[in-house]
Formats: structure tokens, sequence, C-alpha cells
């Protein structure tokens, strides 16, 4: 937990507007958040609460979540990162509030980086059947093992499959039936490594242990077999350069076209 958070109160003051612009949640928004001291409590209960069923009470998933938050001062960097991302890149979301409370794609985020520490604790039967309820509630699979950077915006979510090998950088976005997954039946490292800045484009799919550079773009439906260099764009099935992004770090802007900037030509 930070003490000086000043995204925690920006979500404090949002659910108190909410509250007032809706009367009906106001229940609602008071305990998901303003009944709570702080991110890392209002983050555990809104997951938990996501998660719960008969096998496991609410109560113990916020406390895993919990343990994991207070162990790992960098998943709650990531967590305020993300939160970031979410709000920055997509159009549709004009509150901090907004992911924790209704994105599934970001609860899903978290709740994967919570995964990730109980799978590195050794902890990997409780990591893999977290992994399990978060396919199950969210329609999203994640590895445990997985290795995820920060400011990471998933878009929609529905679809996505990640593998245990599998390493994304930092400012990546991702959008819906995404497939970051291996090619053959062989074990050991076999899923693809994600530069920053990079934005991967509804239902591409990138197989195997190959690299995707900084600053790509993955267009969509794309499917991506082979290594790909640095700040490219690339689509097509098998994919293949196409042109160059106009931007450094297609993440951050979202840009879905495939043409390159003139000054880049």
């Amino acid at each position: 937990m930070q003490k000086d958070d000043p995204i925690w109160d920006i979500i404090v003051e949002e659910a108190r507007q909410a509250s007032i612009e809706e009367p009906v949640l106001a229940d609602f928004f008071k305990a998901s958040v303003l009944d709570q001291p702080n991110l890392d409590e209002a983050l555990s209960f809104n997951l938990a609460r996501q998660l719960y069923g008969p096998a496991v009470p609410a109560a113990q998933i916020a406390e895993v979540i919990l343990q994991a938050l207070r162990a790992d001062a960098s998943i709650g960097r990531s967590i305020r990162l993300d939160i970031e991302a979410a709000f920055e890149r997509d159009a549709a979301c004009d509150r901090h509030l907004t992911p924790i409370l209704y994105y599934k794609g970001f609860q899903a985020l978290q709740l994967q980086r919570v995964s990730h520490w109980l799978w590195q604790q050794g902890r990997e039967v409780l990591a893999l059947f977290l992994q399990n309820q978060i396919s199950e509630t969210f329609a999203v699979d994640i590895h445990p093992g997985a290795k995820l950077g920060s400011g990471i915006m998933i878009d929609h979510a529905t679809g996505l499959v990640i593998g245990e090998t599998a390493v994304v950088g930092d400012n990546v976005s991702i959008l819906h039936s995404v497939t970051l997954g291996g090619s053959g039946c062989q074990g050991g490292n076999r899923h693809p490594k994600i530069g920053n800045g990079v934005m991967i484009s509804a239902g591409a799919k990138i197989l195997g242990n190959i690299s995707i550079g900084e600053g790509v773009k993955v267009g969509a439906g794309s499917l991506v077999l082979d290594p790909v260099p640095a700040h490219v764009t690339v689509a097509g099935v098998p994919a293949k350069i196409v042109g160059t992004p106009r931007e450094d770090s297609p993440a951050l802007e979202m840009d879905q076209r495939l043409d390159a900037g003139p000054e880049k030509l």
C-alpha cells in the first residue's frame, strides 16, 4: 500500500460523485470504494467478489490477494500504471474508477499478477485454481507462469489466451481474441516475447518462442509465426511487414490503421 496515493484519491472522489449521479448504486459504490481504506483493500474486495463460489469464500480469496500485494510492492505499482493505461488509451474509459469495477480485462490482469506471485512462491496448486476461476469468470486464460509488464491495457479481453512462458513488456495494448501461444507439443520455453509499446489488434495470433520487437503494430486477425523486428507493422496470414507505425509506441495511440506515416516512408 502506498501512503501517498493520488490514484486512490481520484478514485474515491469519482465514487462519491457517481453515488450522487446514480443513487440506485450508492450502496454499491459505498461497499466497493468508499468503505475501503485504500486501493489495495478495494481491489481485493472487488476481485474476490467476482471470483468467490462454494469452493472458496470471498474473504479467503481477498486475503490471498492482499498477501501478494503486501509481499510484492511491484504489483501495486503495476496496478496503478494499468489503471492509467486504461484511462488514457480506452476512449470509453472516462473515470479511473471504471477499470476496477467494470473492466474484465483489467480485473483478469490483476488476478493474474496475484497468481503469478503464487506461482513464484511455489504455490502452484492455488495459482492454477485462480487461473481456472479467472477463465471461467472472465473468458480470459492467462497462465500464472506468464510474465507481464506494467502499463498494460487489455481492451474487451474476451477470448484472450497467454501461455506459460510468454513475456509481455511494458506499455503494451492487447485487444480481444488474441492468442500468445505455443507451437508444437514440446515443453520448455515455447511462447512469444512481446517488446515494450507493442499493440496487438483484435484476433491476432502470435505463436511460438519468437520475439516481437519494441513498437510493433500487429494488425487485426494476423497470424505471426516468425520474429518481428522493432517498429514495423505486420499483418496478414501469415503475417508480413506491411509498413511502419506512425508512432514509436503504437500501444499508446491505439491507431488500428496499417498505413505508414509519411515521414517514415
